[in-house]
């Protein structure tokens, strides 16, 4: 379809059909039709430092249960009209479904509400979204929370159960070998491969520390945080935003992967703990019962990427989803990509050609951190708040990377006050 056409359409009434077989890329053309799925509202615990920080004696139910409670008490929506709950984790046995179970009931939500767990590693909690929009659009339910979760100060990617029982058949291949690389020599890969030096590197994390700081100076992340209790103290901010951060200080952190590699502790993601809630519904059920529309859903789009270079991944990603729903790079005000890397992130950027200030606007993962079930989750509470904030019509992406070698990506559109 061309892009004009879709454009068009996306500005007329729509007609209120139930989408067909190709909804999520036909469902678009009719921005207005009740059957849309939109996002109501999201919310996101502050998120701390792994291992030493504010929330290394929290427990991730603990966590994910806050986040569930706020949602809800924002909304005001009764927890009994949820029609289901899927929860993003990495770390937790099963994905966390015995967790989760533990936080929803502890939230308030009834146990006749059925949750389930999701684990795409770094893309959990998006996935966790797609899922919901999944069944909302399938017309499973009308109303559905997804959320994301991880206390890496409990688990770790290092810990011999997260890479689970595998065969010897996995050193036959050089593919399925690449798929056991840790995530830093993946980085290193795709910064020799691509010629991504140890300056833009650190450029990049300069960047988003600052962007980030000057974020929660303005306190532009008021309306997205809940705050919580820890040890006696209410967190209300993230943690590992350092705002004296320099291209100096940054120069002297070693390589941390490989010798005289680029990467380094100061322009990667920081291991975190955190919890994010996103309530999605069908804008006809939202409209009824009284509820905002924050953002509408317009497509998503996952593929896979060579597992050494896994960080590429929303190079390809965010274009598929961008064709999915007739839009264009230039069409979009920000893209909140996950900056599990530097050198990856740059990569992406430059590839795409997006512009500095339309790329994670308040700063990413290196500045924020990556408690990895729940980014997914916080960027799409992060890029929705901030599209709110430029009050007009607009559009945004969420994507990331994923281990073992894909890449995921959403696209939303907000509405216009």
């Amino acid at each position: 379809m061309d892009r004009l056409q879709v454009l068009l359409r996306h500005v007329s009434p729509g007609n209120g059909s139930l989408p067909g077989k190709d909804s999520m890329a036909n469902e678009i053309a009719s921005p207005m039709s009740d059957s849309d799925v939109v996002v109501v509202h999201g919310v996101q615990t502050p998120i701390g430092r792994a291992k030493r920080g504010v929330f290394k004696d929290i427990m991730p139910d603990e966590m994910l249960s806050h986040v569930m409670a706020a949602v809800l008490k924002a909304t005001g929506l009764p927890a009994a009209k949820l029609g289901d709950i899927c929860v993003g984790n990495v770390l937790q046995p099963g994905a966390g479904v015995l967790m989760a179970r533990i936080a929803q009931i502890n939230s308030g939500i009834p146990e006749s509400v059925p949750i389930y767990c999701v684990n795409r590693q770094c893309s959990s909690g998006l996935q966790a979204c797609m899922n919901i929009a999944g069944g909302i659009r399938n017309g499973s339910y009308d109303i559905g929370l997804a959320c994301g979760v991880e206390s890496m100060s409990h688990r770790s990617v290092a810990d011999p159960q997260s890479i689970g029982d595998i065969s010897a058949a996995a050193f036959d291949q050089d593919a399925t070998r690449d798929c056991l690389l840790p995530m830093g020599i993946t980085s290193e890969n795709v910064a020799e491969r691509f010629g991504v030096s140890r300056e833009k590197q650190d450029a990049f994390a300069l960047a988003s520390h600052h962007k980030a700081a000057r974020a929660t100076r303005l306190h532009l992340f008021q309306e997205e945080i809940v705050p919580m209790q820890s040890s006696g103290v209410l967190v209300e901010e993230d943690e590992g935003i350092r705002p004296n951060t320099t291209m100096e200080t940054l120069a002297r952190i070693p390589p941390a992967f490989k010798e005289n590699g680029t990467t380094t502790a100061g322009n990667s993601s920081q291991l975190s703990d955190g919890a994010a809630a996103v309530l999605l519904a069908r804008r006809g059920t939202a409209n009824a019962l009284g509820l905002p529309v924050l953002g509408v859903l317009r497509s998503f789009a996952v593929l896979g990427v060579p597992p050494a270079v896994m960080g590429i991944g929303p190079a390809y990603a965010i274009p598929a989803a961008l064709k999915k729903c007739g839009l264009s790079l230039d069409d979009i005000d920000i893209f909140e990509v996950n900056e599990a890397f530097a050198s990856q992130a740059v990569y992406c950027a430059e590839k795409l050609g997006i512009p500095p200030h339309k790329l994670n606007p308040n700063g990413g993962a290196i500045a924020i951190g990556h408690p990895l079930g729940c980014t997914g989750t916080r960027q799409v509470v992060s890029l929705l708040h901030e599209l709110r904030r430029r009050k007009s019509r607009s559009h945004g992406v969420v994507s990331m990377c994923i281990g073992t070698g894909m890449g995921a990506a959403a696209v939303f559109e907000y509405p216009g006050h």
